[in-house]
């Protein structure tokens, strides 16, 4: 049987058009085991659309970090590291986590208790909820409304010496259905969505870069960003703005000095656009909560000046004058029409592309309702490739 490629079905909010190149559900291949020419082509697909959804899989965690390092032969470790989060449990990461013992590269996620998997006797899962993160809530009269908000958009990666990985993989084993949800973005806008219970949230980078007024693709094509050593200890006792989308400027950051030790070395500066390996597309792909500084390079010879923005080059270290920057041009791209929400269905098995799109958790469980899935990603073998010389004299 051919791989046949069919379009994600779309919520009646998403603008059709925009999305048009995102996301393709995958029939006629089985992830599980392929062939190396049926791994090519979905690999082909993969940076093509952004990703890819398999229905009715049946996938173990074998199966499924082989398929997941398949993207990526060299890299073996899980993205922030086999230990998860370091040696620490201030990590903002730790709860969320589990490690299945046999396949130490594929953690259990979800909520409420699982007993007997996979070499766990009884693992307590709790699903990442905005509660918990966001300098204000959603009040609990409008949570038992189903009125919920997104997480935190991100990509998965440790930030700070581990390179981002290629591709992620999700597999739901139980997943509980209800009713339909409304994530507020609560920022003035008036903005909000309506979600499947337990979505997953995705953007593209791409859509994110495309739709970027001419100085703000200037900028980002200069640009670098630089995160903070061990940023998701650092940025544990700050507060998440109502969006998910970045950290509220409150200095509430653990100070360096307080952080586990770290070396300048291992510290990340990367690109805020990384290239498609397949497409050449150029994605914004920036995790706005561990951002510290920007670089900016100056416009190079002969680019017009005229409403450019840091002409002559720049280091932002102000951190609300950083976040205030990556905000203004990541926010156009989480709006409701440019979200795809997964309506998650048991043995679905999603991979994404982690060096193309963010994403996020929504919604929040009752402490009862079991939802469990499997994750895999590895730390790649590789930093992502920015904007070439020619890329910067397009957009600059």
């Amino acid at each position: 049987m051919a791989i046949e490629l069919c379009p994600l079905p779309l919520p009646v909010s998403a603008d059709a058009a925009m999305l048009a190149d995102f996301g393709r559900e995958v029939k006629g291949v089985n992830p599980a085991e392929m062939t190396p020419e049926q791994f090519k082509e979905i690999e082909e697909a993969l940076y093509k659309h952004g990703a890819l959804l398999f229905r009715n899989a049946k996938v173990s965690s074998e199966q499924q970090y082989k398929f997941t390092k398949a993207f990526d032969p060299q890299s073996e470790s899980y993205g922030h590291g086999n230990n998860k989060t370091g040696e620490t449990k201030k990590s903002i990461l730790h709860p969320d986590l589990k490690t299945i013992p046999s396949v130490p590269q594929v953690q259990l996620i979800g909520n409420g208790t699982v007993y007997n998997h996979e070499g766990l006797a009884e693992a307590k899962l709790k699903h990442p909820s905005h509660t918990t993160f966001h300098k204000t809530k959603v009040s609990p009269e409008d949570e038992a409304k189903g009125h919920t908000r997104f997480y935190r958009w991100h990509i998965d990666a440790a930030l700070y010496d581990l390179n981002p990985p290629r591709v992620t993989t999700l597999y739901g084993i139980t997943v509980p259905q209800g009713p339909k949800q409304v994530c507020r973005y609560d920022d003035g806008t008036g903005d909000e969505l309506e979600v499947p219970l337990g979505t997953t949230a995705f953007v593209s980078g791409k859509v994110m870069f495309d739709i970027l007024p001419k100085e703000l693709k200037s900028l980002a094509v200069r640009a670098k960003v630089r995160y903070a050593p061990h940023p998701y200890v650092w940025m544990a006792p700050a507060n998440a703005m109502s969006t998910g989308l970045g950290i509220e400027s409150e200095g509430l950051e653990l100070p360096l000095e307080e952080l586990p030790e770290f070396e300048e070395s291992k510290i990340k500066t990367l690109p805020i656009l990384w290239k498609n390996p397949v497409t050449g597309d150029l994605h914004f792909q920036v995790h706005p909560c561990g951002v510290k500084e920007l670089l900016i390079d100056p416009l190079p010879e002969g680019a017009s000046r005229e409403g450019a923005l840091y002409p002559d080059g720049a280091h932002l270290t102000e951190l609300k004058e950083v976040r205030g920057l990556l905000y203004k041009m990541q926010r156009p791209a989480i709006t409701p029409s440019l979200v795809y929400p997964h309506d998650w269905r048991e043995d679905d098995f999603v991979v994404f592309h982690n060096r193309g799109v963010l994403h996020t958790v929504v919604g929040a469980f009752a402490p009862d309702q079991v939802r469990a899935f499997h994750q895999c990603n590895l730390a790649a073998s590789d930093e992502p490739v920015g904007p070439s010389a020619e890329d910067v004299k397009t957009y600059a």
